[in-house]
């Protein structure tokens, strides 16, 4: 390897130069570790430099542990060559990009009005004396407020705004849930799928359980009871409601796509059916808007309500300042109400689509589960191959999808119509049929 200048117009300097002559030298073991460096003298004779500019690029490779100083002998090479880590081998196979998406929790682009959003969020940034502070821990108080009417006149909820806690997404609400809970030791939830509110109870110690209504806390999503959008009946809830009365247990209502509800009206949630005693409420606003958007809400009972206010200052508030601002005002307007009825208009006529498109390409050799709110349905088909086998190869064609469950001879998938484009039902199924 043979030092030359770069003389362009944007070279770097000289020292550095020499610094990554060196560098690569060491690095390819082409100076072997031990070896003596060319004295400085030496050195800018050789590379007709000056004596400070070797220096500093000496003292450079000696700070970055390719060299070190010996007194009196000058610097030899450190064994720096043989710790540098092999470059990472990429363990995933090179796919074809996804053409077909079925597998998405993602929303459809027509659901939702960027510009209007974007409105909003400047005039929130241009609240410059706001925003010069941090966010409340408990979420910002007019934002608070909003929600409390919001709740009441959409889930006949009843609640204080000193009841509501903001925080970016459910995980970190929990995290603030579990310490106020810890006496209740157990936890259950409707199956394994819930892996992210189980991660942080399993956290916090709790013994996790899957339908065991004998624990002492009990998560559940009466709107979204299975992935196809079964929704919990009225008869179920009250007696869910008697049950944890008389063992004193807490129950955790996610109201998780409450508002996707077509097929039936709403029913009451278990937090009003309870007068307010005994449930948790939390909703998110992330299927609503955009999964980006990061902000849910939990509604406190009176008796955790005020164990939470005792410690509320030594949280910090996760949820963007700003977002909260914005869509504060965006509910006041008007705006949210509007999207729920779009974001139904929409999703309900590309179900419908959907199932249609599965019944003209499978036929009658297929059963299909479809719940009464939602974004997605169950297909099971016969098939040969096993769920996993199948998922692969229809990825190797840009083809994703969710298995729910594999039988002998048979496999249900989970579609969902919330991310792929409507045009696309038709042609996706097709290749699923063909994958068959």
């Amino acid at each position: 390897m043979i030092f030359t200048f770069d003389n362009s117009e944007n070279k770097e300097h000289l020292y550095l130069q020499v610094y990554h002559y060196y560098r690569d030298l060491i690095l390819s073991r082409r100076l072997p570790p031990g070896s003596r460096m060319p004295s400085l003298r030496t050195c800018a004779r050789d590379l007709h430099l000056s004596r400070t500019t070797v220096e500093s690029a000496y003292l450079q490779l000696a700070a970055d542990g390719y060299i070190v100083s010996r007194a009196q002998s000058g610097y030899y090479v450190t064994d720096i060559a043989r710790q540098q880590p092999s470059p990472p081998k990429s363990q995933k196979p090179e796919l074809p990009p996804v053409r077909y998406n079925f597998a998405s929790s993602g929303v459809d682009r027509e659901s939702f009005r960027f510009d209007l959003w974007q409105r909003y969020l400047k005039s929130a940034l241009r609240q410059n004396d706001r925003l010069l502070s941090y966010g409340e821990p408990q979420g910002e108080a007019d934002f608070r407020q909003v929600l409390s009417d919001y709740v009441r006149q959409g889930r006949n909820i009843t609640c204080s705004p000193d009841d509501i806690v903001i925080g970016a997404g459910v995980q970190s609400l929990l995290h603030i849930l579990c310490p106020l809970i810890r006496d209740k030791k157990t936890v259950s939830f409707p199956t394994s799928s819930f892996i992210q509110g189980s991660t942080v109870f399993s956290d916090y110690g709790f013994d996790v359980r899957y339908r065991n209504k004998d624990s002492g806390v009990i998560y559940v999503s009466p709107a979204h009871m299975t992935k196809w959008g079964e929704i919990m009946p009225v008869s179920r809830r009250m007696e869910l409601l008697r049950h944890v009365r008389e063992r004193n247990s807490l129950i955790i209502e996610d109201d998780f796509e409450n508002e996707f509800v077509y097929l039936q009206k709403p029913t009451p949630s278990l937090f009003s059916l309870s007068g307010g005693r005994g449930v948790v409420y939390i909703g998110s606003f992330s299927r609503l808007l955009l999964p980006s958007i990061r902000i849910s809400f939990m509604i406190l009972p009176p008796e955790l309500s005020e164990a939470y206010r005792k410690k509320s200052a030594c949280y910090n508030q996760t949820a963007s300042k700003a977002e909260q601002i914005a869509l504060c005002q965006f509910i006041r307007d008007g705006h949210l109400g509007a999207q729920i009825r779009r974001l139904k208009r929409l999703y309900s006529a590309k179900m419908k689509q959907l199932l249609a498109e599965i019944q003209n390409v499978f036929g009658s050799g297929c059963r299909v589960q479809v719940g009464a709110a939602g974004t997605a349905l169950a297909l099971t088909i016969p098939s040969s191959r096993s769920g996993s086998e199948l998922k692969k190869t229809a990825r190797a064609e840009g083809l994703r999808l969710e298995i729910l469950e594999e039988a002998s001879g048979s496999v249900t998938l989970l579609l969902s119509c919330s991310a792929i484009p409507s045009e696309d039902f038709r042609p996706a199924c097709e290749l699923l049929k063909k994958l068959l």
